[in-house]
């Protein structure tokens, strides 16, 4: 059974232009009470949003979660009262008057920036400008996906999003955008706020591009509009709906509406607009009520738009009900972010493979095998590489690629576009039923970096394979070998950073990686190939986060702790030093956060109470002093890595074995 085709909803019987002002009346008034905010967007785009919102958008505001709901992305996030407004008229559970009253309020619902699960009705945390186009360009792309694989009946839904002109100015903007185009997604619609104010001043400070002249070279579909005029409005996402591309509608506002002396200014634009402005506001909007006071009618007439919803909704889950049981399970499973039953036991039996044949391959490689089982058992896993796919070794069998019009592939070419892949990767988590990956060098998650912050803020499990983890890649010298990454990454709260040491722990940080639902994670990988330093697999020991590999030989003395590649560094320097009579454990530590979040009496044992400790990793040294203590010692790097083999390299700055036995003797 397939879905209704979506029509155009009758309009409100209540006049356009009076549903739009309680918009801008509660913006206006939530600002001015929180002495905070931005008030000139929500005023200038209350036309536009209250357009959609009574006519175009399909939602419930009884079930925000609904899986087949239209998604609604405010990239422009410092208007946020836009969206609280709505939330509030449309009778989102929770989103009462006195929430509105205490924006911007410690433990309110209605934060200075949107915030995902803080709001219902809230679909990506946006404020960072821009990133809610990359998110929006994976929801549209994972629904898509999912309607490839799931049917109309199940996923048919559209993107829409409210930009700013600093969305658009953005450099993420143009990767994202050129990602869509190329990918032909119809059922992403951008409403461009082309209100010609920043915060400076007049957007002609800094700005001389053609929007649409831009976004049409990029395939999309664009018209151009008077973001008062209701009818342009519903005419311009009628045509946008009935497009086979992603659609630009240029949407010309002026900022702060209404406001007598401020409209068109950037005084409106992130800052109360004061008592006496917000009174000859109500006069010029006719608006002659009192501060957070929406007249009974006006407020009936938004409800009644809300409650629209619910047919579709009541509709979509009875078509649920009525197909195929196993389907419907499945369905529901992907949903829930449910991992199919089975995975593990075919991942522990490939994990007894690798100590059968002890293979020497680089994590990168032993990444790839890895996947080779995982893609084959999880249909949810999507992967994609920007542009390296045959170095990130992202690509297994069965992957095909999803190309322009063509979603039933399970691969995105993302192209020379880390930052847009990895805000899409939020978005394809985000839209529910997928588990994205995306590879990149280690180096270039500097351009990924905002939207990795905003995965861990918004508690996605989207999973970076950033490989060529160290000077170890050689030759391609300092510009391409990472040495602060790993500590940057680390800085990142709820963000697992997983450093294999082989394939046995790469394959164990696979397992983690997926069954961590409410974190992101990364996996740094090398470029070299690393002998097996693990003897058994009976448990996952990287689920604690370091644990002791090789015992000391006798009362322990020095505890050498080490990463990825150079565990075996380690491994070797701990024959040295016994061969000099000298006791000392290696411990391999693949994850500081998931050994952070064991037992003080866990930690102290892996860490050896009273033994010296040396800390051994192919980066820079910040913050491995709380794990080697002020006694201790760090072999490591201290400024950036060199353009040479990699058989040179680890001598020229002093990571060895030879250099771990010399600061041991120093110490003792």
């Amino acid at each position: 059974m397939a879905a209704p085709s979506p029509a155009k909803r009758p309009e409100p019987a209540i006049a356009s232009k009076d549903m739009a002002n309680a918009i801008r009346a509660l913006a206006m008034d939530a600002v001015q009470k929180a002495k905070s905010g931005h008030p000139g967007m929500p005023m200038g785009m209350a036309d536009v949003a209250t357009v959609l919102f009574t006519q175009f958008l399909k939602y419930d505001p009884a079930q925000p979660d609904w899986p087949d709901r239209d998604r609604f992305i405010l990239s422009a996030g410092h208007g946020s009262m836009l969206l609280y407004a709505l939330l509030h008229l449309t009778g989102y559970p929770g989103m009462s008057m006195e929430e509105i009253r205490n924006f911007r309020q410690l433990g309110s619902m209605t934060p200075g920036h949107p915030e995902l699960g803080h709001t219902p009705g809230v679909e990506t945390t946006t404020g960072p400008l821009g990133q809610g186009i990359g998110n929006a360009v994976g929801m549209a792309l994972g629904e898509r996906l999912m309607n490839a694989q799931f049917g109309d009946a199940l996923v048919d839904h559209t993107t829409y999003v409210i930009a700013s002109d600093g969305c658009l100015m953005e450099g993420i903007s143009h990767e994202a955008a050129s990602l869509a185009g190329h990918l032909r997604l119809g059922k992403l619609i951008v409403l461009y706020d082309d209100n010609e104010i920043s915060i400076d001043g007049p957007t002609s400070l800094a700005l001389s591009d053609d929007a649409l002249r831009r976004f049409g070279a990029y395939g999309w579909a664009t018209q151009r509009i008077d973001g008062h005029d209701p009818a342009a409005i519903a005419t311009a996402l009628e045509t946008a709906r009935g497009e086979d591309r992603p659609s630009l509608i240029a949407c010309r506002t002026v900022i702060g509406y209404g406001a007598p002396n401020l409209a068109g200014t950037a005084k409106s634009h992130g800052a109360a607009l004061g008592e006496a402005e917000i009174e000859g506001t109500r006069e010029s909007l006719n608006w002659p009520h009192a501060a957070f006071e929406i007249p009974g009618e006006v407020l009936s007439a938004w409800r009644a738009a809300g409650a629209r919803g619910a047919f579709a909704s009541e509709s979509w889950t009875g078509r649920l009900g009525a197909i195929d049981p196993a389907k419907r399970a499945d369905f529901e499973a992907r949903i829930a972010g449910r991992l199919p039953e089975g995975w593990g036991d075919k991942l522990a039996a490939f994990k007894q493979e690798i100590l059968a044949v002890k293979p020497g391959d680089a994590t990168r490689v032993s990444s790839q095998k890895t996947l080779e089982v995982l893609n084959a058992c999880i249909p949810a896993l999507i992967g994609g590489s920007a542009d390296l796919t045959g170095s990130n070794n992202t690509k297994t069998g069965g992957l095909d690629p999803i190309g322009p019009s063509e979603f039933a592939g399970r691969y995105i070419y993302y192209g020379v576009r880390e930052h847009a892949m990895a805000a899409a990767m939020n978005g394809l988590a985000l839209h529910g039923g997928l588990i994205p990956y995306g590879g990149t060098f280690l180096v270039f998650s500097d351009y990924c970096r905002p939207s990795i912050r905003l995965a861990a803020l918004m508690r996605q499990r989207a999973i970076y394979v950033f490989t060529h983890d160290s000077i170890g890649l050689g030759e391609d010298g300092p510009t391409h070998q990472p040495v602060e990454h790993l500590a940057a990454l680390r800085a990142i709260p709820n963000l697992r950073v997983f450093r294999p040491a082989d394939a046995i722990e790469t394959a164990e940080c696979w397992e983690l990686a997926l069954r961590s639902e409410s974190a992101p994670s990364v996996l740094a990988l090398t470029r070299q190939g690393l002998p097996l330093a693990r003897t058994d697999c009976s448990e996952n020991y990287s689920a604690l986060g370091a644990y002791i590999l090789a015992p000391a030989p006798r009362a322990r003395e020095v505890t050498l702790i080490a990463t990825g590649s150079e565990v075996q560094i380690a491994l070797d320097a701990q024959k040295r030093l016994d061969e000099a009579g000298i006791a000392a454990a290696v411990v391999s530590m693949p994850c500081w956060k998931l050994f952070e979040d064991q037992t003080p009496h866990y930690r102290e044992e892996v860490l050896g109470p009273g033994s010296l400790r040396i800390a051994i990793e192919a980066g820079v040294q910040l913050g491995w002093e709380r794990w080697i203590g002020s006694e201790g010692a760090f072999i490591g790097m201290s400024g950036f890595g060199a353009s040479a083999p990699i058989k040179d390299l680890y001598p020229h700055f002093g990571i060895t074995a030879e250099a771990v036995v010399d600061a041991v003797k120093m110490r003792l």
